[in-house]
């Protein structure tokens, strides 16, 4: 299934990442969840509270410090929009689409 391409693609790259906890996993398949039903487009515009309700994540703290470990570690680019209007953008980087 090419859809499980990147969530594939994503779990061979932490495989050794000691760095990666369950909640970074749960953050990254909910994006995943969500860029699905936005029809595979990369990258996605995502508040918070979207995808903090599809992870089961009870914080927003503990979403934006895994996001942006995401971003550090270099699993996915994430640009923070700092608006209540426009959700964050945020480009998958194991994407046979990834164009950043």
């Amino acid at each position: 299934m090419e859809t499980l391409k990147p969530l594939s693609d994503f779990f061979t790259a932490i495989k050794n990442d000691y760095r990666i906890s369950p909640m970074h996993i749960a953050i990254y398949a909910a994006l995943l969840q969500f860029r699905s039903v936005k029809g595979f487009i990369n990258p996605i515009f995502v508040f918070s509270s979207e995808i903090i309700v599809i992870a089961k994540v009870s914080s927003a703290n503990t979403y934006h410090k895994c996001i942006q470990e995401l971003h550090q570690y270099g699993y996915l680019k994430y640009k923070p929009s700092f608006k209540k209007t426009r959700g964050s953008e945020i480009y998958f980087l194991f994407s046979a689409d990834a164009d950043i």
